[in-house]
């Protein structure tokens, strides 16, 4: 049975085993990353590997997690200043501008839903929560919009925010396949419009 580190310790080989799982999950994908990598890449055993996980799919809900984490560090600031115009496009620009200084290396969530949400359920239920804390910090600022008049009183934040994380996945799949990061600016500028029409 997995158990959760009770010591500095035990989160530091935890978190260097998750890190090292993440890291060759983006390389090789969730099938191709076998535990005895994962164990040679974090310098661990496979006992401590068992006292912190009960089998692979745990590992990878851990290493879900951690990535969902990895996201809000970057993001979080940003994310609580989505509630004005001014607020959204510096955070559209942001995810522009920080997946092109990256070498457009894609969402760390979305590798994950593309492999895993058609065999794994309780990663895609893991996924599915994920997208929705981050279309939730926007939707909850355009609610705050429209409540101060600065969207019409018929725009549905939710529907909204599905349109601009739509967009953003989608762009920034084909910059990735492309190699260039104009996609996902004319993706995100399409959807910053389309916010932009229902302003008040």
């Amino acid at each position: 049975m997995a158990h959760q580190p009770t010591t500095d310790r035990g989160r530091r080989s935890r978190d260097r085993i998750v890190a090292a799982a993440s890291e060759l999950m983006e390389i090789h994908g969730v099938a191709g990353t076998g535990i005895e990598r994962v164990l040679a890449r974090a310098g661990a055993s496979k006992s401590q590997l068992y006292h912190f996980f009960d089998d692979k799919d745990d590992l990878v809900r851990a290493v879900i997690q951690a990535r969902m984490d990895g996201v809000l560090d970057v993001q979080g600031p940003l994310l609580a200043e989505l509630d004005d115009w001014a607020g959204i496009r510096r955070w559209l620009d942001m995810l522009i501008s920080e997946n092109e200084a990256h070498g457009l290396p894609g969402c760390p969530i979305g590798s994950l839903a593309a492999e895993l949400c058609g065999r794994d359920e309780a990663a895609r239920a893991d996924l599915a929560r994920c997208f929705d804390v981050l279309e939730r910090r926007l939707a909850d600022g355009l609610a705050a919009m429209r409540a101060r008049g600065l969207l019409v009183p018929a725009a549905d934040p939710e529907k909204l925010a599905v349109v601009v994380f739509a967009a953003f996945q989608g762009g920034l799949l084909l910059a990735r396949t492309r190699q260039d990061v104009e996609p996902l600016r004319v993706a995100l500028d399409a959807a910053y419009r389309h916010l932009r029409s229902f302003g008040g």
